[in-house]
């Protein structure tokens, strides 16, 4: 077993495995997801200066920061959505369930014609078709070419006249499959949450969270640079702060290539 960790670290050094970041910046312009007015709503990241350099500290720099669970790239334990909320918290998530080989569907094209485009169990088998059956323990992947939008957020949001956001996500049909018929450790996106912009207007009410976390499963959000995955053969680590009690975390979700 040690020759495959230093097997890995070599390849890692030597360039033969490429280290891909999946991971936006967190900074005040972060786009943030915004609920109806009636319920609670996160706020934007905020970082505080202590000191840097100065007469507050002369040989050192840092900061405090402020921000939500789920804001910028970042992690949906079980326990964010009602359904799930006996299924494990961010802090009880074992490490192991962070790590996974990566599934990628692509969906760009799709998307472009279709801004309300959803992912749906013919996505799914397609890949299936070419790659075998969705591998346990992964990690699957949606690319919509969504984050080319991260740095503008009203691009991000696209929202209509009457205010309806107008985002991909991933269907009901798709959701009970991943979770009923494969065993895989959550799912992932580009876009600010992974339901879709109208889900509140689905039945379930976003599908997604309903059902991926009644099963125990994560949500990785904002995710960047996904066209530079295969669809087969990369691996996932998506890593959260060990929030006691947290329902999600901001991560640095990296992936694995080969070559």
């Amino acid at each position: 077993m040690q020759e495959v960790l230093n097997s890995l670290v070599g390849g890692i050094r030597g360039g033969t495995l490429r280290v891909v970041d999946l991971t936006q910046p967190l900074n005040g312009d972060t786009p943030i997801l915004e609920l109806p007015e009636q319920w609670g709503q996160t706020i934007p990241f905020k970082s505080h200066e202590i000191s840097r350099y100065d007469d507050r500290g002369p040989f050192w720099y840092w900061n405090t920061f402020e921000t939500g669970e789920h804001t910028g790239t970042h992690l949906d334990a079980p326990s964010h959505w009602a359904t799930g909320r006996d299924k494990g918290t961010v802090d009880t998530i074992p490490p192991s369930g962070l790590i996974g080989s990566a599934v990628v569907i692509d969906m760009k094209s799709e998307c472009d014609r279709d801004h309300d485009a959803l992912l749906s169990p013919d996505h799914l088998l397609g890949w299936e078709s070419r790659h075998g059956q969705i591998p346990a323990g992964a990690w699957v992947l949606v690319r919509t070419g969504w984050a080319s939008r991260f740095s503008d957020a009203a691009a991000y949001k696209n929202a209509d006249a009457d205010g309806n956001s107008h985002v991909p996500g991933i269907s009901k049909d798709a959701a009970e499959l991943l979770t009923q018929q494969r065993d895989i450790l959550g799912v992932g996106v580009e876009t600010v949450g992974t339901d879709a912009g109208m889900a509140g207007t689905f039945d379930p009410p976003f599908p997604n969270h309903n059902i991926m976390h009644g099963a125990g499963r994560l949500g990785l959000t904002s995710l960047v640079n996904l066209e530079q995955l295969p669809e087969a053969g990369a691996v996932v680590i998506a890593l959260p702060l060990k929030i006691e009690g947290g329902s999600g975390s901001p991560v640095r979700a990296i992936a694995l290539v080969a070559g």
